[in-house]
Parts: structure tokens; C-alpha cells; sequence
């Protein structure tokens, strides 16, 4: 991210909630120049499965003309992401790029491949460190997998 954007002052867009803890501690890491804006986008609710795209808060800044840096914390099917850097492009922004702390391509429906990836993991649920299950386990300081029984017991 330094080679690529390091003279470009990036605004680094955290899409919420999940990215708060990940885009935190990536921004007290780089050594350049930083504007740091948050989007509220879920697709997600209390199930696994995945929904469209709500935009529930926007950037404040606008972005046109200027590189953006969209930061995640989990790529699963890849169309959060997607959507999200299609509607970036759309306003202007010189160039937009995604960051993501754990990717995990087994469960990937769309053409999407994140710039920045901080770990590649399989196909589990995991919680922690940001992420959650219907709204907990966030605050946890590690990455955990979710046993299933958990997590599936309110889908059968």
C-alpha cells in the first residue's frame, strides 16, 4: 500500500461496522498521509446468508478526483466490495482500491479479487477482532472460528 499510494494522501473509506478494529491499527502502521472516512454498508443480517447491499451512512468527503482505499474486514462473496468500488468509481474518485483483513475465496459468487489482503482462510465462521455474529463477539482481541452448532441453529 506504501509503494502504491504513499504520495497520493488515500482516504481510507472503514465500511462499518466490521472494519473498525482492522482499520484502527492499519492506520497507526503506515507511514504517509491519511484521511480516514467510514461508510455504514451491510449485507448481512442475523443469518449467514447473504443479501443485498443497504448503504446506511455515507462518506462525508468528497471523493472525486482523489485515490480511495476501501477497508474491510472479510471478503466473502465479494459483492459488498464490488458494489462498493463501482459506486466510488462512479463519483470520481482517480482510483479506488480494497483492503481486507481475511479473505476467504472458497465463498466468492462474483469477479472480485481485493488489492490488499491480510490472511486467505478457509471457509469458516469466524467472529472476533471486528467481526461478528449477529452482533456479538466483536470485541473479542483474536479471530475465532464459530463452532456451527451456533450459528445453525436458528436456520433449520
Amino acid at each position: 500500500m506504501a509503494q502504491d499510494l504513499g504520495d497520493c494522501e488515500p482516504i481510507l473509506i472503514g465500511v462499518l461496522t466490521g472494519s473498525f478494529m482492522f482499520l484502527a491499527d492499519l492506520v497507526r502502521r503506515l507511514d504517509f498521509p491519511v484521511q480516514v472516512e467510514f461508510m455504514a454498508a451491510r449485507s448481512y443480517g442475523d443469518c449467514t446468508v447473504a443479501r443485498q447491499l443497504e448503504i446506511a451512512c455515507d462518506v462525508s468527503c468528497d471523493i472525486k478526483g482523489r485515490h480511495v482505499v476501501i477497508v474491510d474486514d472479510i471478503v466473502d462473496t465479494g459483492r459488498t466490495l464490488k458494489a462498493l468500488a463501482r459506486m466510488l468509481q462512479e463519483r470520481g474518485a482517480a482510483s479506488v482500491r480494497t483492503c481486507c483483513l481475511l479473505d476467504k475465496p472458497d465463498r466468492r459468487d462474483c469477479d472480485f479479487e481485493a488489492d490488499y489482503v491480510g490472511a486467505t482462510i478457509p471457509d469458516h465462521f469466524v467472529v472476533g477482532y471486528g467481526l461478528d455474529f449477529a452482533g456479538k463477539h466483536r470485541n473479542l482481541p483474536f479471530v475465532g472460528v464459530l463452532r456451527p452448532d451456533l450459528y445453525q441453529a436458528g436456520s433449520q
